[in-house]
């Protein structure tokens, strides 16, 4: 437990004090989100606190994991990965191809060395154990799909990182419990660096956290979730729970269903599911009036709803509770789809031309998703 607290608070006080640093240099450097009639935010914005989420992670990780933990230099590697693949983004933007091949690096090292592999369905449509081929290509995909998830959820300020949040602290919770003490510290440690930079990220943001910070958080949270996964159900821990799968869905229900709904619509669309649109939930409720910090409350107490509805539910299996957490969230973004005002244009077929479309006498444009406000 002591190196859970002193983890925590040792990863707070790191990014706390450094982000005041990042944001001063970024201004003197003129590294910053500059605003336009594409973007949400109306004043310049540094975009480099994924620097200070970075730091305070990975040295209370270090000071506070156990003495041999022989995964953790792996995971340690691939975060280092994922932190220049996002410092890079930030500063000089990588295309998709670019962003795509580091982030199949990061995943082969925590999968090849880290051991971080679904290998058991947990009786999800009657499968159990699944070939090594099939385990390796699930888990890959796993991993890219989380990594992306919190990227491309990170368009209003405070939403990442409160996300993030949430899921760091029930993860970390569960595997302290569990004896887990490498991936509770993991967690904790993410949870403080991400407490200290919220206090600067929430609406008004003084600071974005970047690609660097929200590639950080997909990347632990993947690995995470595939450890949750392989021990929650098993008899030999200490706090086991059935439907493992689903609940490890639920927690991250709110960024994982709004990426594999925004991607299977650009595929259906013939598009890159790494193309630009304005189709991500926060954008819709942005059209709604909501501003950052309820879109913020919203999505957090609903993933919270999804949470506290697989863990009660969680007897009826895995098939069971999936298949309602999708369909409840296919009927929530139904709702808020339609709500929307009708004069207000979402998304635009073709993405290349960036033909500004006019509809009611308002403009509007296209924002990548690399450059959207946190």
């Amino acid at each position: 437990m002591d190196n859970i607290l002193l983890s925590f608070a040792f990863a707070f006080m790191i990014t706390f004090f450094a982000i005041p640093i990042i944001i001063e240099v970024a201004r003197r450097k003129k590294l910053f989100d500059e605003p336009d009639e594409r973007k949400v935010h109306k004043m310049v914005i540094p975009t480099l606190g994924g620097l200070g989420i970075f730091g305070g992670f990975i040295l209370a990780t270090l000071l506070g994991a156990p003495v041999g933990s022989s995964e953790l230099q792996y995971f340690a590697a691939a975060a280092i990965v994922i932190f220049f693949l996002g410092i890079k983004d930030d500063i000089l933007v990588l295309s998709a191809a670019k962003k795509f091949i580091g982030q199949l690096i990061a995943a082969g090292i925590i999968i090849k060395f880290g051991g971080v592999q679904i290998s058991n369905m947990h009786g999800f449509f009657g499968i159990n154990t699944i070939p090594h081929l099939a385990s390796i290509v699930l888990t890959l995909f796993t991993i890219i799909v989380i990594i992306n998830s919190f990227n491309l959820i990170d368009g209003v300020d405070g939403l990442a990182g409160s996300l993030g949040l949430l899921t760091a602290m029930l993860f970390g919770a569960y595997f302290y419990y569990a004896g887990q003490l490498l991936y509770a510290v993991m967690a904790f440690s993410l949870a403080g660096s991400l407490i200290g930079f919220l206090i600067y990220n929430f609406s008004p943001a003084k600071i974005f956290m970047g690609d660097t910070g929200s590639l950080l958080i997909g990347l632990i949270n993947s690995i995470m979730v595939v450890k949750f996964i392989n021990i929650a159900d098993s008899p030999a821990v200490s706090f086991p729970l059935e439907a493992a799968p689903a609940i490890g869905i639920a927690i991250l229900i709110v960024p994982l269903f709004d990426t594999l709904r925004v991607f299977a619509l650009r595929i259906f669309k013939r598009r890159s599911p790494f193309s630009p649109d304005r189709n991500h939930v926060h954008h819709f409720l942005l059209e709604l009036g909501f501003s950052h910090t309820k879109i913020t409350l919203l999505c957090v107490g609903t993933n919270i709803g999804f949470i506290l509805l697989a863990f009660f539910l969680r007897s009826l299996g895995t098939t069971v509770v999936i298949s309602l957490l999708l369909a409840i969230s296919c009927v929530l973004i139904a709702i808020v789809y339609y709500s929307r005002p009708k004069n207000k244009l979402t998304s635009i077929s073709n993405m290349k031309d960036k033909d500004r479309v006019i509809n009611s006498h308002k403009i509007l444009s296209i924002v990548p998703e690399s450059v959207e406000a946190s």
